[in-house]
C-alpha cells in the first residue's frame, strides 16, 4: 500500500496542539483513528481504545473526532460520562477527514514512522471476540508491522456512521 499521508496538528480537548508526527516521537508507528462520540459502532470500541496505549505502547494513538455537529464540549461531556481515557482531537471541519477520503466512524489507519499508511480500514469485522467467526484485522496488522514483516491485509472495508448528512444538518436547524 505505502501511500504516503501529510503530517497533521489537531487540538486535544484540553486545547493542547498535537501533531501525527509528535505521536510517533519514540514509537515504531501510530494508529489514527476517524472517531464519533455519538456513533454506536464507535462506542463498541470505548474498552478497546481505553486499552490501546497499555497494549501497545510502540504505538502512538490518535483519534480524531470529525462527526458533523460534534462539538468540543458534547466530546468533553461524553469523554466524562464514558470515562474514555485514550487522546481524543478534534476536526470540527472535517479538514483531516476529507484530506484522508474518510465517509464513516470508525475508520482506522496505521502510518509508519515515515508517514506511509500500512493499513486502512475497520479495526475487525465487528464481532465479538467470543464469537468463532471473529476476525480481528487491526491486531493482526499491528502484529505483523512489529514483527517487521509486511502486512497481508492491507485494507479492509469499513462501516459505521456517516461523518456528514443532510439529515445531520435538518437536526441541528
Amino acid at each position: 500500500m505505502a501511500d504516503q499521508v501529510e503530517n497533521f496538528t489537531l487540538e486535544s480537548l484540553a486545547g493542547d496542539p498535537v501533531s501525527l508526527s509528535g505521536s510517533l516521537v519514540g514509537k515504531r508507528g501510530a494508529l489514527v483513528v476517524f472517531w464519533s462520540s455519538v456513533c454506536s459502532h464507535c462506542q463498541r470500541y470505548d474498552g478497546y481504545l481505553n486499552a490501546f496505549v497499555a497494549e501497545h505502547p510502540e504505538i502512538g494513538l490518535v483519534v480524531v473526532a470529525c462527526r458533523e455537529g460534534e462539538s468540543t464540549d458534547d466530546l468533553r461531556r461524553v469523554a466524562s460520562e464514558r470515562r474514555l481515557e485514550f487522546p481524543i482531537h478534534a476536526d470540527p471541519e472535517r479538514d483531516l477527514a476529507h484530506a484522508w477520503r474518510v465517509h464513516q466512524t470508525p475508520r482506522v489507519f496505521l502510518v509508519s514512522t515515515e508517514l506511509e499508511t500500512l493499513y486502512r480500514g475497520a479495526i475487525d469485522n465487528f464481532t465479538y471476540p467470543e464469537d468463532p467467526l471473529h476476525a480481528s484485522y487491526l491486531e493482526t496488522a499491528l502484529a505483523e508491522h512489529l514483527a517487521g514483516g509486511s502486512i497481508a491485509r492491507s485494507e479492509t472495508s469499513s462501516f459505521g456512521c456517516a461523518i456528514e448528512s443532510v439529515y445531520y444538518r435538518e437536526r441541528e436547524s
